[in-house]
């Protein structure tokens, strides 16, 4: 039996401004959520995002083309009414951050890391004042219960599009230090995603590449650069 996937039945698409934010129309009808919650945006650029990809869409629906109705729908649907939920998932990455947790050997694979992590970690203690502890080796090392805090108040200042654009920056890279310096603007997406990549880079290096791993840290980076850029469109 072939899968039934949903075809277009609009013609037009068009921007609406209602009460605070924009609606996506297709004929003159607002967009729902999966949810069947109207589809209310929060600025004209996301708007304008989201109905170019509801244009850009050929006879069949494609969902993996569309990742910032995805990520506005995920808003909508799930951190608004889980706000504090995810807000904490985020947050808990800073226990286990990408960037205090280094190798012993050999030594060029530490010194990589050393100049790539530094510096982010340096900016964590100035910027956010949320100085984190660095580990060698894979045992588990409590981070300064103030810099917990700090890293926490940041996320909380979030509204729910914002946090979501931020879960995937996180959840992606592994860093909650990569995702605040994504969205602070410290650094741009794609140095931070190259700089999250020093053991992947090293193991490819020492073992040579492996296609459908190659493939996957691609469609990786890709959803990155997403997040990132539904992001943009909020300020």
């Amino acid at each position: 039996m072939s899968e039934w996937k949903p075809k277009r039945f609009w013609q037009d698409v068009s921007i609406s401004k209602v009460g605070n934010g924009y609606s996506v129309l297709l004929d003159g009808r607002g967009v729902n959520t999966p949810a069947k919650a109207p589809l209310i945006l929060p600025t004209l650029q996301l708007a304008k995002a989201i109905a170019a990809e509801w244009r850009a869409q050929g006879e069949v629906l494609d969902p993996a083309a569309m990742p910032f109705t995805g990520a506005a729908n995920a808003a909508l649907d799930k951190v608004t009414d889980q706000f504090q939920e995810v807000a904490e998932l985020v947050s808990a990455y800073a226990e286990t951050d990408l960037f205090c947790y280094r190798a012993e050997a050999p030594r060029e694979l530490v010194e990589r890391q050393q100049r790539a992590w530094d510096p982010m970690l340096n900016w964590s203690r100035d910027a956010l004042n949320a100085p984190l502890n660095i580990a060698h080796g894979v045992m588990f090392i409590h981070q300064p219960l103030q810099s917990i805090k700090a890293l926490r108040s940041c996320i909380n200042k979030f509204n729910p599009f914002e946090l979501t654009a931020l879960y995937d920056l996180v959840g992606l890279s592994g860093s909650l230090v990569a995702g605040l310096a994504v969205v602070e603007g410290h650094e741009t997406p794609e140095s931070v995603w190259d700089i999250c990549q020093v053991d992947e880079i090293w193991q490819k290096e020492q073992w040579g590449q492996d296609k459908i791993a190659e493939e996957l840290t691609l469609g990786k980076r890709t959803k990155f650069l997403q997040a990132f850029n539904f992001y943009a469109t909020l300020r």
